[in-house]
């Protein structure tokens, strides 16, 4: 079975509404192509990348060059104000946070009110799933875990006012986590 193809430009944008995004935030940096489209298809939007891997962020750095600002850090602990960014994306990189709750509250902090936070990353079935998170204590790749639908979505849900998740092909997952306009903090679990 093919994977369906990629979503057009226009559809891709429909995760922040009618308004386009002004700045972003992108972890896992050195997956700059997604970096790279945002850049082409939100003219003007200001762009901070981030990932923990020196060998990363270099990569990063050389495919996106002055077009974005390209950050050595920990996602858990972004070195970000609050309300910096209107969007954030995680891309292929949640399932090697230790702590995805801290993950998830530090995107929820950075956003706007109204920002959104889209995480793509792996996913699998419960057999394959229980097998993988089970093996991955052993990868020397820093997995941590692959999160079931109902996990992501009461991870996303402790910070975020509307979560929605659907699985793309046979083993991926898309997140969209939208900050609501009048959210307050919440007790840091």
């Amino acid at each position: 079975m093919r994977p369906p193809p990629i979503q057009s430009q226009r559809r891709w944008r429909a995760p922040w509404r009618a308004t386009p995004p002004r700045a972003c935030s992108t972890w896992a940096a050195a997956r700059a192509s997604l970096a790279a489209l945002v850049l082409e298809g939100v003219p003007g939007a200001r762009l901070s990348c981030v990932d923990l891997s020196p060998r990363m962020a270099e990569a990063a750095r050389a495919r996106l060059g002055e077009r974005a600002d390209v950050l050595l850090c920990d996602a858990e602990r972004l070195p970000f104000r609050d309300g910096s960014f209107d969007a954030a994306w995680c891309n292929d990189s949640f399932h090697h946070y230790p702590d995805p709750e801290r993950a998830a509250f530090q995107a929820w902090r950075v956003l706007a009110p109204g920002g959104t936070f889209i995480i793509g990353d792996a996913w699998q079935p419960a057999p394959a799933r229980a097998i993988m998170n089970a093996w991955m204590p052993h990868s020397r790749e820093g997995d941590v875990r692959i999160y079931s639908e109902a996990e992501m979505c009461r991870i996303l849900g402790t910070w975020f006012s509307d979560v929605s998740w659907r699985r793309v092909g046979q083993t991926a997952c898309v997140a969209v986590a939208r900050k609501g306009e009048s959210e307050s903090a919440r007790r840091l679990v």
